[in-house]
């Protein structure tokens, strides 16, 4: 098996390009299809004035979750708001800030509790800075204690809401990612999964079994080269935008990493049942597309399943690996389930591909012996 291996991945080196192109695609379509930032809300401002009080009020707001602040000048943010290209606009002072408004609406009162919340949290700071160093302690010491407060409170609160049966938590950023991730790795492993195919109409496993290699060695190095490929995909899909792209996994990375191997081993029996039961390549790739995206729509990795109604295409889901996949990824991070809770769709996946494994496996050797 490790000459098997070994071999595959000298072939690999030599023709990567299969696997560039579908992780690169991936990461592309994820990336595209995730980043409008349409839950905050654009709201121009000005900067009169500069000072490190100023910079500490706009790094606060940089960081409120519902709007998107966007610098400019005066003139371009009057201009912005009187015709109407903005419902608001913000001109911050160093004691003070304005706002302006092309329409009254609840953006408005919003945006003044999130604007007066900065600002008093600066005055707050420098108050007790001034106080410290009326004392003879340096700023850079009370600024230490307000990091230490932040980075480690003495008190910790968790916040929690109560949902209907019929409300799920929705993050586009990790639909996206999620979703084309597990359907392009489809096509990555099948491909690489149908050289099994290619090989013995070729006759190479035949003149292979005249040497001391065995016949499950054999499936075994095609089996494990195509899940290593598939896994490696996802895992640098997701190290991308973990590292590079800063999409929130909830804290829980490595789970995520580890719900990766049954989904990806249920993907390579799903390929290994479909070579067993096509007879020539050309039938595999015309089979595997088709396959790939019906999976990818009726299992929820386009869009969530949650807001599919028809129970017919809901009944087809729960013989369809993506939306295992889907539920324990998401299960993993948006829902915060534990590991009795991931247990069920990790025991699914792993039950459909020792089936589908197995049926393929049988097929195989019953039309190409």
């Amino acid at each position: 098996m490790k000459g098997i291996l070994f071999a595959k991945l000298k072939l690999f080196l030599r023709k990567p390009w299969l696997f560039v192109i579908m992780t690169g695609v991936c990461v592309m379509f994820a990336f595209f299809t995730s980043q409008g930032e349409v839950n905050k809300i654009p709201i121009p401002y000005s900067v009169v004035g500069d000072s490190e009080e100023m910079d500490r009020i706009v790094d606060e707001l940089k960081g409120a979750e519902a709007f998107q602040f966007q610098e400019m000048t005066e003139e371009q943010l009057k201009e912005y708001v009187s015709e109407g290209e903005r419902q608001s606009g913000l001109i911050l002072m160093p004691d003070d800030f304005r706002i302006m408004i092309s329409s009254n609406t609840g953006t408005t009162s919003l945006l003044q509790q999130v604007v007066g919340k900065a600002y008093s949290d600066m005055k707050y700071k420098k108050a007790v800075e001034e106080a410290a160093l009326s004392e003879g302690i340096p700023s850079a010491e009370v600024s230490g204690w307000f990091h230490e407060a932040e980075t480690a409170p003495v008190f910790s609160i968790k916040e929690a809401s109560f949902k209907g049966d019929d409300t799920f938590v929705y993050d586009p950023k990790l639909q996206s990612l999620f979703g084309f991730s597990l359907f392009f790795v489809i096509y990555t492993i099948a491909f690489n999964v149908s050289t099994i195919l290619n090989e013995k109409n070729e006759g190479v496993w035949d003149r292979i079994i005249l040497s001391p290699t065995r016949k499950w060695e054999m499936y075994a190095g095609n089996l494990v080269h195509s899940f290593i490929l598939g896994y490696v995909q996802l895992a640098l899909i997701f190290f991308v935008f973990r590292y590079i792209t800063d999409v929130n996994f909830y804290g829980n990375f490595t789970t995520v990493l580890l719900l990766l191997v049954p989904y990806v081993f249920t993907i390579v029996s799903l390929s290994m049942l479909i070579t067993g039961i096509v007879k020539k390549v050309q039938h595999f790739s015309a089979v595997i597309p088709i396959v790939a995206v019906s999976m990818a729509m009726i299992g929820g990795a386009f869009w969530p399943l949650e807001i599919v109604k028809s129970p017919i295409l809901l009944g087809i889901s729960k013989v369809v690996p993506i939306t295992y996949g889907m539920e324990a990824l998401k299960g993993a991070t948006i829902n915060g389930w534990g590991t009795e809770q991931l247990m069920l769709p990790v025991s699914v996946l792993i039950l459909m591909g020792v089936l589908m494994m197995g049926i393929g496996i049988n097929f195989m050797e019953r039309r190409h012996v």
